[in-house]
Order: C-alpha cells, then sequence, then structure tokens
C-alpha cells in the first residue's frame, strides 16, 4: 500500500499518490454466517482531487455556478451533467435523509421529553445536526411541516402515496415490508376512479405550491413490477366490483392490442412488457396532471421505484414521459452499477434521484433481520460505504442526488410499523437521538465536497 501525500495550498487539500482501495467485510442478511469482502472506494482513494470550500447558498446550492432562476428547483443539463437547479438559479445536488420526523413514543419517549421537550425544539436540534454533517435536504416520509416552518429550514420533498390511498379506500391493499401490496399484485392506475381520487387527493398541495423549500412529490413508493401483472389483472375476481374494473380494462387493451375475444391465450411476453408501461404510463400521467394542477411549480419524482424494476425499460420510458427526475430506492449493490444508471437515462431520457440505500451495523444490540440493506461489522464501515456508494452516483453525472435511509434506527418496542422496520440499525441517530459519529464523520466529507466532486469527475 503506498502512503498518501496531501499538500495544503490555498484551502485545498491536494490528493497525490492515493492509497488503495480498502476492503471491507459485509453479508446480505442476518442468516448469512459469514462475511463476504467487498472493495471499497473513500474520498483520499481519488488521485488528484482536491477539496475545495465552495461558497453555498442557504439552500446548500453552490453560489459560484448559476443557471436561469425559476423561483423553484428544477433540473437541467449543463455541460454533460445533470442538476438539480434551486430557485435562486444556483446548481444544487441533492444530499439528503429519509424519515426525519420525531419519535415521541416507545423507546425514544423519554429521551425526546429530555431533550426536547417539544417539536419545534427537535426541529432546529436535528437541522443544525444534518447541517453540520453537510446534509441539504429532506427525504420522504418526513415530517414536511416541522421542518419547513422551522426557523433554518432543509430543502424538503412531500410523500403523497396516491395508488396505496387508492387502494386502501377500494380495500383491494395489503401492508408488505417496505411497501404497499395491492390484489394481484396490480396496480390500480386503470381503475375508471382513480383519476378523481387523485385530484381530490392533491388539493392539500396548493399549500406548497410557492414553497422555495420545497423540491417536489413522491407520488408513491414501491409498486409491483411483475412482468405478470397482465396475466394476473385478467385473472381478478369478476364479481368483486372493486376489482372487476381493472379487469375489463386489462381486457379491453388486450383485444386492442391482438384482436379477437381470444386473444388472452396467445399472450406473449412483448405483451406483458408492453402492458406493464401501459400501466404506469397512466398511472405517472394521471397523478402528474393531478399534482400540478394544484401545485404547477414543483418537481414530480414519481413512485420511488424499486427492486426488478430497475430493469423494466417500458416503465422507465413511461416515468421519462411524465416525471422531472425519477426516484430509486436502490438495493441490493455495493456499488452503484455503471450499467444500471446508463440504462435508467437511456431509457427515460431524465436524471434519477436515490431515494434509499444503506447499511445496517453488527456493533449494535439490534438482530438486524428486517430491511434491505447489507450488514457490516461497525459503524466506520457504514461510513465506507456511504463514501463508496455516493461517489460512483457522483461519477454518473446521471443522478441530481440521494437519500439515506433513515433518520432514527428501528424501534423494537414500535410494532405498528410495517415489517421491514423492526429490528435493525439504519439510522444517523438510534432511539435517544444518540447521532453514530463514527458514521457521520466519514459521510460529512463526501457531503461538503458534493460540488468539488462533481468537478472532479467532470474532468475525468
Amino acid at each position: 500500500m503506498q502512503k498518501q501525500m496531501a499538500f495544503v495550498l490555498a484551502g485545498m487539500l491536494w490528493v497525490g499518490i492515493a492509497h488503495a482501495e480498502v476492503m471491507v467485510d459485509a453479508k446480505k442478511n442476518a442468516s448469512k454466517t459469514g462475511w463476504e469482502s467487498f472493495s471499497t472506494r473513500r474520498l483520499e482513494d481519488l488521485v488528484g482531487f482536491r477539496s475545495a470550500d465552495v461558497p453555498l447558498t442557504k439552500f446548500g446550492g453552490r453560489a459560484d455556478r448559476r443557471e436561469k432562476a425559476t423561483g423553484f428547483f428544477h433540473v437541467q443539463r449543463v455541460g454533460g451533467r445533470w442538476w438539480f437547479v434551486g430557485h435562486e438559479g444556483v446548481l444544487f445536488i441533492n444530499a439528503g435523509v429519509v424519515a426525519i420526523s420525531p419519535h415521541s413514543t416507545y423507546g425514544s419517549k423519554d429521551a425526546f421529553s429530555q431533550l426536547f421537550g417539544d417539536k419545534e425544539k427537535w426541529a432546529a436540534a436535528t437541522l443544525d445536526l444534518l447541517r453540520a454533517s453537510g446534509f441539504n435536504g429532506c427525504g420522504g416520509w418526513s415530517d414536511q411541516e416541522a421542518i419547513r416552518h422551522a426557523i433554518e429550514p432543509l430543502a424538503y420533498t412531500v410523500s403523497l402515496n396516491l395508488a396505496a390511498g387508492f387502494g386502501k379506500r377500494l380495500g383491494i391493499s395489503n401492508q408488505q415490508p417496505g411497501h404497499t401490496g395491492y390484489a394481484g399484485d396490480c396496480i390500480p392506475s386503470l381503475h375508471p376512479d382513480f383519476p378523481a381520487y387523485c385530484e381530490t387527493a392533491c388539493q392539500h398541495l396548493a399549500a406548497y405550491a410557492d414553497d422555495p423549500w420545497c423540491i417536489g412529490y413522491f407520488s408513491d413508493n414501491e409498486m409491483p413490477g411483475n412482468l405478470k401483472m397482465l396475466d394476473n389483472m385478467l385473472a381478478l375476481d369478476e364479481a368483486n366490483p372493486a376489482l372487476s374494473p381493472e379487469r375489463r380494462a386489462a381486457s379491453d387493451w388486450l383485444r386492442a392490442r391482438k384482436g379477437g375475444d381470444n386473444a388472452a391465450g396467445s399472450i406473449t411476453d412483448a405483451d406483458r412488457k408492453a402492458f406493464l408501461g401501459y400501466v404506469y404510463d397512466t398511472y405517472f400521467r394521471i397523478t402528474t396532471a393531478a399534482i400540478r394542477r394544484y401545485d404547477p411549480h414543483h418537481l414530480c419524482l414519481g413512485s420511488r421505484l424499486h427492486g426488478p424494476v430497475k430493469e423494466k425499460s417500458e416503465v422507465w420510458a413511461a416515468a421519462g414521459r411524465y416525471l422531472d427526475a425519477i426516484a430509486m430506492n436502490y438495493y441490493g449493490a455495493w456499488t452503484p452499477r455503471a450499467s444500471d444508471l446508463a440504462n435508467w437515462y437511456k431509457w427515460s431520457g431524465k436524471p434519477c434521484l436515490i431515494t434509499e440505500f444503506y447499511v445496517k451495523g453488527a456493533d449494535t444490540p439490534y438482530r438486524n433481520a428486517t430491511g434491505a440493506g447489507w450488514i457490516v461489522k461497525t459503524q466506520a464501515d457504514r461510513g465506507l460505504f456511504y463514501q463508496n456508494f455516493t461517489l460512483g452516483l457522483l461519477e454518473s453525472k446521471t443522478c441530481v442526488g440521494w437519500h439515506w435511509f433513515k433518520y432514527m434506527d428501528n424501534d423494537p418496542e414500535d410494532t405498528t410499523v410495517d415489517p421491514s422496520n423492526r429490528d435493525s440499525n439504519k439510522g444517523i441517530v438510534t432511539i435517544r437521538y444518540e447521532p453514530y459519529t463514527a458514521m457521520l464523520d466519514l459521510m460529512k466529507p463526501i457531503n461538503r465536497n458534493l460540488y468539488a466532486l462533481a468537478d472532479y469527475f467532470d474532468r475525468r
């Protein structure tokens, strides 16, 4: 291993000969008995990188580069890289955290009372912690009301759950680990009452329409992407009034595509792919129109795609027709796959926003049996994973930011949450609001160098 040489010149850290990438031990889940070693790139491994204090606006955008200001966040490709552009016209990369919300029940109850006493004090202290660690935004399921009304807010997003709420109203949804499930694993976007439901559900967005701190909206979370959705929808219970409209819509689509009443007997994979794209196209068209009716200014970020959908070009193409940037919950990769990021952009023509990723530490009391993230040995290893993963996202030039999952650890005493959030170390703080300093100390250098790193990769 070669020794790194670093010189401080004019306020910059110049990295000369870099260390070799370290190996971090990890396993995919708690049932695995052995550890697997993964090559892990760190900030100090970037040959020739200069850490610079790029001037920032109060929103966390880079004040040294400006494009046309619209008064609200938008996306734009500048010099080969996609960016968020802040309301003042400055370039912005969103480094955020998911579910920034106070917990004042179960294991967190006493700590909340002792440390904060009320939500206003919690918000001030929490946003200070995030800023001190270089984060500049709040991901899905955050307490956007407490955040936006804080004395010093952070940029935030809003989660809507439109298909999930509609499915619940119809009585055709169910709780699955990490997301809502639907009868037959079918998204209910073809139901004739879905547009009216979305219109009503989006009326409250008028309250955010003029807020420059709002980035945009997630319409849902982790919806199905099964290639068998056409077969499944055709098999829905015709006698159930909540499901029969979807079945008829699928049948009508197939007859129009294939011709004849017996078209279901000759379904091909090409038909299945086309139908999946049609269902998602209908969903994005309806939800985007409803959002923009009440808030024409802020970004439509989609349904937080996940799992097998990352390989479904039809879904990404549909998203690209209606969304500004496409949210993706990205699990299963230690390092972002360059092929994934390239394909998503090729299929959609739009930048992506990674809205979930994380690893869990084995140095906590948790079983770490629930959730999708890897398990590593220490909090420092969690920080190294963050460095490696985000460097890959920045290198792609098509990713406009990321949201770490999540703010607080799972609380084992809270059995009201969904099955994926019961017993794991996912947070940047414990359930007693204690920061994981060893991890945050390694997150901070990336977050503080977002724009210097973008420039570094753009030169290569």
